[in-house]
């Protein structure tokens, strides 16, 4: 039952995925249709894996395929856009190509490593302290969502043409982040 129902869930986020993919691509009327169809098939399923299988299996499993399936098919669109770039050579040059400075690439790993992970901490806390449950869950929760978090900045901070916004951002997040977690752990 769970082999059918996985093989199920990651056609359909594939084809959920191809829907908003498509959607994406299209200039003319037909995106909306084709947005609202990729989104009722990925919740649909979510919904009917969660009423077949169980809430808590049957959500977990459905994210999980259809997450796959739609990256199944995110790499195959890559992968032939690469291969028509090579082919016309006319390959665009990426956002960040551009002469690069000895200093701004130190500051870069300063703000994306350190400072992004103090900003991803301070937010965890503060998940951490006001997530309604049991304690020992909100910690657990807290410490995986911690890596993402910085994950999510460090990816954001590199991709940030400007330093200084980057700097601002990740500074007031770890202020904000740590000062709220302070204000309700002594509450």
């Amino acid at each position: 039952m769970i082999v059918w129902a996985s093989l199920l869930l990651l056609a359909g986020g594939a084809l959920g995925a191809f829907l908003l993919r498509r959607s994406w691509q299209q200039r003319d009327g037909s995106a909306p249709g084709m947005i609202a169809g990729g989104w009722f098939v990925l919740l649909g399923l979510v919904l009917a894996s969660a009423f077949l299988i169980g809430p808590v299996k049957g959500t977990a499993l459905a994210l999980v395929m259809e997450g796959i399936g739609a990256l199944l098919v995110i790499w195959q669109g890559r992968v032939r856009r690469k291969a028509a770039r090579l082919r016309d050579a006319e390959a665009a040059p990426e956002p960040l190509e551009e002469p690069g400075r000895f200093w701004r690439g130190v500051l870069r790993t300063l703000l994306a490593g350190p400072l992004g992970m103090t900003a991803a901490m301070g937010v965890a806390f503060c998940v951490t302290v006001y997530l309604p449950g049991d304690p020992r869950t909100r910690i657990v929760l807290g410490g995986l969502l911690m890596p993402v978090l910085w994950g999510l900045a460090m990816t954001w901070t590199l991709a940030d043409r400007r330093l200084l916004r980057a700097t601002a951002v990740l500074v007031g997040a770890s202020v904000i982040g740590f000062g709220l977690a302070h204000l309700g752990a002594s509450a």
